[in-house]
């Protein structure tokens, strides 16, 4: 096999690399936005503390 036959995929290339394509893109969604979200949340946390505790 080689890599050109690999690549080509018997064909259906046009099919398969776009669906590990978009498989890869959610994956590294599906990492990156919690990460993100807790940084944000963390944020508004540390405000609120700030806030309550200048009163």
């Amino acid at each position: 096999m080689s890599w050109e036959s690999f690549l080509y995929m018997g064909g259906y290339a046009v099919y398969v690399w776009p669906a590990y394509g978009v498989t890869a893109l959610v994956l590294v969604v599906n990492i990156v936005m919690p990460v993100l979200q807790r940084k944000q949340l963390l944020r508004e946390l540390t405000i609120k503390q700030k806030r309550s505790q200048a009163r």
